[in-house]
């Protein structure tokens, strides 16, 4: 079966997201007003054949924390939809 996983990773909310400070800082500048917060992460799309759901959860698992993150600085979700 195929199924893709829509992955999200973001920086740890107890660390110091540099890249979303200085975005969050300059919206002012250009006319976008009341953000308080940005967090920047990033998104993987990620499609995999594997025999059931069970095994492709294992798969994505493995995935995100042997390569896709940092897990002493990232933590990550994932949806997995079938094809």
């Amino acid at each position: 079966m195929k199924f893709i996983a829509e992955i999200d990773v973001m920086p740890h909310k107890e660390l110091l997201d540099p890249q979303g400070k200085t975005v969050g800082k300059n919206m002012d500048h250009i006319g976008i007003e009341g953000v308080k917060d940005v967090r920047i992460g990033k998104h993987i799309q990620m499609v995999l054949d594997c025999v059931d759901e069970a095994k492709a959860k294992e798969e994505v698992e493995k995935a995100c924390q042997k390569i896709l993150t940092n897990p002493i600085m990232e933590s990550y979700t994932y949806v997995l939809t079938s094809q």
